[in-house]
């Protein structure tokens, strides 16, 4: 049960919250458009991937699933993957660039603080850019404020993960319009 009143029939987690107040909901949209899908040399998948473990270490059933669903789609992965995301993708194939990344983006989810020197300088040696640290750090940092803002309001989730596929997809397909479930969710 949401922490405020949103509208009857509201969609889950942060969506609904966005449908409640959209004037802040428009700069959000774009933030994440530009973090999850805008240029990069980090692909998006790999910057869902990022986004949803983020979310994990938050623990954020909502964002971990919905953004592990969006990876998901833009891997071609099933809802399986989801659960990898969850135990550190140690059977996967990621670049040691992509792990380093991913040390990072704990190293802020613990902390701003937490990320070191040596942190970064791993990363650099894995290969890493310096806008791909960066991207890393904002993407870290962006998904521990969305976890707090879902979970702070108190907004609903399926527990099942393959309920969120759909949200997945869509969410691949962009962050700019709001969420509306199909009629059978």
């Amino acid at each position: 049960m949401p922490h405020i009143n949103l509208p009857p029939g509201h969609s889950p987690g942060i969506s609904g919250l966005l449908m409640y107040r959209e004037e802040t909901a428009k700069p959000l949209r774009e933030l994440v458009e530009i973090l999850l899908l805008g240029p990069s040399t980090l692909s998006p998948g790999e910057r869902e991937i990022i986004a949803s473990s983020v979310s994990w270490w938050n623990d954020c059933h909502f964002c971990h699933t919905s953004h592990g669903a969006a990876a998901c789609a833009h891997l071609d992965r099933d809802a399986e993957f989801i659960d990898a995301i969850k135990a550190g993708l140690p059977n996967e194939p990621l670049s040691p660039k992509m792990r380093a990344l991913l040390h990072v983006a704990h190293q802020v989810q613990r902390g701003g603080k937490h990320v070191t020197d040596d942190d970064v300088a791993k990363a650099r040696a894995a290969g890493a850019t310096d806008v791909e640290i960066h991207d890393t750090v904002l993407i870290a940092a962006s998904f521990c404020m969305f976890n707090r803002y879902v979970d702070g309001l108190g907004t609903w989730a399926w527990p099942e993960k393959e309920k969120f596929m759909e949200i997945g997809r869509k969410m691949a397909k962009g962050y700019l319009e709001p969420y509306v479930p199909s009629a059978g969710q």
